[in-house]
């Protein structure tokens, strides 16, 4: 339930490349009175080998997220309606779970995320570093997309399909949030 005269705070989580960035730009643009953190914006002291974190549990409380925290603080007491988090661990963090009020999971599908992730982060790429990269992720990487799924996803309050236009899958979370 919304806090009185609080923003909603509302975490959008996905795998890599399945779509967190592009809806939140995209919320905080069709909703008045919203602002957004990019986890990706912050450099977080954490495990240092993701694959290894994430084979002993991937315990979120592993990553310190005390600028997040710090921002969130911040915003709260503007006039805002909502605050849109672009952050992997739902509620599980227990730093930032304490703030917010809704989770989004856009389930998109494994191979539509690498493939986007591909094209997002390996642009010029040479044709040997994208055939590393996908062995990497055949290898040893698709793991943690993997856990997200597991974890993340059954930790969420609505799950939504990343196989959907971007406007529709905003529109449908727009829709969620103002009835709350």
């Amino acid at each position: 339930m919304k806090k009185l005269n609080a923003p909603l705070v509302i975490a959008i989580g996905s795998v890599s490349g399945g779509g967190k960035t592009t809806i939140v730009t995209r919320l905080i643009k069709q909703l008045q009175y919203s602002k957004a953190l990019f986890f990706d914006s912050y450099d977080f002291e954490g495990p240092h080998d993701v694959l290894k974190w994430v084979d002993n549990g991937a315990d979120s409380n592993e990553w310190n997220l005390t600028p997040l925290k710090r921002d969130i603080e911040e915003m709260l007491p503007q006039p805002l309606d909502y605050i849109f988090l672009d952050y992997p661990f739902a509620y599980q963090h227990s730093q930032i779970s304490k703030f917010i009020d809704v989770t989004v999971f856009i389930d998109t599908p494994l191979d539509i995320a690498l493939a986007r992730r591909m094209i997002r982060d390996f642009k010029g790429s040479s044709a040997d570093e994208i055939l590393l990269q996908m062995q990497h992720y055949a290898t040893q990487g698709r793991r943690g997309y993997l856990e997200m799924l597991q974890n993340i996803k059954p930790d969420s309050d609505l799950v939504i399909d990343g196989t959907l236009p971007v406007n529709e899958i905003a529109n449908r979370i727009a829709e969620q949030v103002k009835d709350i």
